[in-house]
């Protein structure tokens, strides 16, 4: 019996250590199994050395010795001084007379701060750029290699980031809530700073900088003064020197009536000038404790938060007041396009174009202005942004979600990089063709030399960061297109499951469809055919086509479907809100004829016929009905593919995965119902009795309450 019990504690001991958590995100730097490529990888390592002495190369130091001790096995010493035996040399290029013959002026001049080379030849292997930063993205490219087993011999990689401001937005509150996030509470421990520096805040900053994000705004958009008093800046100060060697800045929100809360001013008027002073000494003091620090972000006159129109007063004039407080520290603003407002009768489409638009130009050069990818909200898929290329003077910010508000939350395995890539490669014509939204946002379009992308976070505690196992890969890509939009889904996806969790061919293959194909499956059984904004109000959990109650319009429902006994969508075209003028002839000429429109987005820009004839024959009606049924179907082939990955990978990841994408039929098949079932009180047709018939009432579905709904 005793011989029994000890080998059953062998086996679980086992068991433990190969299970996984996913805590350790993409930087797991577990045994290369290849041995002959492990052997080829020992040769390139022989007595590896950074040069240089900053906080960011003892990072890199640091870094370098725990990746290769778990890749090889073997436990290496990092020297600090180059000798003749060393194969492996990072540091700045200007760090050592050996480095510099290997790399020409003319390449270190095109890296900027941030790019880096890695270079290989016989018997020795560099990675080098201009700053330490930059030598530090140079390790994690390097190390990226050898994780999803790539050759590192014969290197020649010149890596330069697209966008300068590459940054996650934090809608976290400071009472560690999260305005839309699905993974726990906040990350920020504001009551134990500045004197406790929770391990999660380092191994955020390596997560971070291994991807190339280089900023973070850590307040919610729904700004809460507090955090610009001398008691909260002594917190953010203390993030802020973790973050540093990391190559990451801080950015805080900034909430517009701020001067009325904290000084008990009478105004916040922007042209005020004890307001104006009141921000200027606001940004010295900030300065004072974060010399570094990026700036501020702001969400003004949207969704209930004061701003300058409050005053009669425009987001220009309400931009440079704060830009001029921060620009003698050689900080910027952003300022969010996402306005709309009650009172405003007009398309929610239209409302930040028409607000935006003429103030092109009259923003200060240290002015981006921070656009969502579309001009609803975050939908699963939307048409990109009007102003993407309709405001040629001013640099426009992209602002993508991150977190799945819309897209089934911590539910639902959708990885996020298509989407990204569907905005970024979008067509504004603004130009001619090739206008991408991307060049738009990288500044190359319009010769701006601010740009950025930002990305709203899935990070709390929960211990794999994102809630669910998969939504990791979200942030991943982010951070991923930030530096270099071009990179492809399909590249993304295979880099992330090779250091995630497996190198084995078969298993990349499989999942990797999986990965990109759930977000088009989620579209078809949440929002097919351009149907958008439908979800359940408040929480966004779940389906509420029916929800017609609220004091704002726009909030409803109803306000975006427009169902009736004719039809069903949004007429944006010359005979409904005309949105669609908006964009570039090129462009309405994709969408405005119900005859040729993609019909990704035909409810989008279209009130269409239940009978009207899609491309497949079908009519819209039956249309919808085969949308929604294949999107449930195809959850049951994201169940099949995962089960054959069983003994591919931890037991723990597989169970939780497992788990969730049963959750997520149960709710795709809710959606399903529910809204076949709405709708059909108004197109009056049959559900195909070739389908699923719903089990459950359309009342029992408008029944269903979810009052502790996270992220509300």
């Amino acid at each position: 019996m005793k011989k029994l019990n000890l080998l059953l504690l062998f086996v679980l001991a086992c068991f433990c250590v190969q299970a996984e958590n996913g805590y350790d995100l993409w930087l797991r730097y577990l045994p290369v199994s290849n041995p002959v490529l492990l052997q080829q990888y020992k040769q390139q390592l022989v007595s590896p050395v950074v040069l240089g002495s900053s906080s960011t190369v003892s990072v890199i130091r640091t870094e370098l010795a725990s990746a290769l001790k778990g890749l090889t096995g073997n436990a290496y010493t990092v020297s600090s001084s180059l000798t003749s035996t060393n194969t492996l040399i990072i540091g700045k290029a200007d760090a050592s007379k050996i480095l510099s013959p290997l790399v020409t002026k003319e390449e270190l001049k095109q890296l900027g701060e941030e790019g880096f080379i890695l270079k290989a030849k016989p018997g020795k292997t560099i990675i080098t750029g201009n700053t330490d930063v930059a030598v530090l993205y140079g390790l994690f490219h390097y190390l990226r290699l050898m994780q999803s087993n790539q050759p590192i011999t014969n290197l020649n990689i010149i890596s330069v980031p697209k966008l300068k401001l590459r940054m996650l937005n934090h809608w976290d509150n400071m009472n560690r809530t999260v305005e839309r996030g699905y993974a726990g509470f906040s990350i920020w421990d504001w009551h134990r700073l500045p004197g406790f520096i929770d391990q999660r805040y380092i191994d955020y900053a390596r997560a971070n900088a291994s991807i190339g994000i280089n900023a973070v705004t850590l307040t919610n958009v729904n700004a809460n003064a507090l955090i610009l008093t001398p008691a909260y800046l002594e917190k953010v100060k203390a993030l802020a020197d973790v973050f540093r060697p990391y190559g990451i800045k801080v950015f805080l929100t900034a909430r517009f009536s701020a001067p009325i809360e904290l000084a008990r001013l009478k105004t916040a008027d922007p042209l005020n000038e004890d307001v104006k002073a009141w921000w200027n000494n606001k940004a010295n003091e900030i300065y004072s404790y974060i010399p570094d620090f990026g700036g501020f972000l702001v969400k003004a006159n949207s969704e209930g938060q004061p701003g300058p129109q409050d005053y009669k007063r425009t987001h220009a004039e309400g931009a440079n007041m704060l830009a001029n407080a921060v620009a003698p520290h050689k900080g910027i603003v952003i300022w969010r396009a996402f306005v709309y407002a009650a009172e405003n009768p007009v398309d929610r489409h239209k409302q930040a174009y028409d607000d935006f638009v003429p103030l092109d130009g009259k923003f200060n050069d240290n002015v981006m202005v921070q656009v969502k990818n579309g001009a609803i909200d975050f939908m699963p898929r939307e048409p990109f942004h009007p102003l993407f290329g309709a405001m040629p003077k001013t640099p426009l910010m992209m602002e993508f979600q991150v977190t799945q508000e819309y897209l089934g939350q911590a539910t639902n395995w959708v990885f996020l990089a298509p989407l990204f890539k569907e905005v970024l490669d979008a067509d504004t014509y603004a130009k001619g063709k090739n206008s991408t939204v991307a060049k738009v946002i990288d500044g190359s379009l319009d010769n701006h030399a601010l740009n950025g992308m930002t990305g709203v976070a899935n990070i709390g505690t929960d211990i794999n960061w994102c809630g669910h196992p998969m939504a990791q890969a979200n942030w991943y890509a982010l951070g991923r297109l930030a530096w270099n939009y071009n990179l492809s889904s399909d590249a993304i996806a295979e880099e992330w499951l090779r250091m995630t969790y497996s190198n084995d061919a078969a298993f990349v293959q499989s999942t990797k469809q999986i990965m990109l194909r759930s977000r088009e499956i989620m579209v078809d059984y949440m929002n097919p055919i351009g149907l958008h904004h439908i979800m359940a109000t408040g929480h966004h959990y779940g389906p509420g086509p029916w929800v017609s109650n609220l004091n704002r319009p726009e909030w409803n429902p109803v306000y975006y479907h427009k169902a009736d006994s004719i039809g069903i969508g949004f007429n944006r075209t010359s005979t409904g809100s005309k949105a669609i003028e908006q964009y570039f002839p090129e462009v309405r000429k994709q969408w405005e004829n119900i005859a040729t429109c993609d019909e990704k987005y035909l409810l989008w820009f279209h009130h269409a016929s239940w009978n009207h004839t899609m491309k497949s024959g079908r009519s819209l009606w039956n249309e919808l009905c085969y949308k929604y049924n294949t999107g449930v179907d195809s959850v049951k082939w994201m169940q099949r593919e995962w089960q054959k990955q069983q003994t591919k990978v931890d037991a723990q990841r597989f169970k939780e995965v497992s788990m969730l994408l049963n959750v997520q039929l149960e709710e795709a098949k809710w959606w399903r119902n529910a809204c076949l079932l709405y709708f059909q009180t108004f197109s009056k047709q049959p559900i195909p009795s070739n389908y699923e018939q719903p089990d459950k009432t359309l009342d029992y579905y408008k029944s269903l309450r979810f009052p502790f709904a996270p992220g509300n």
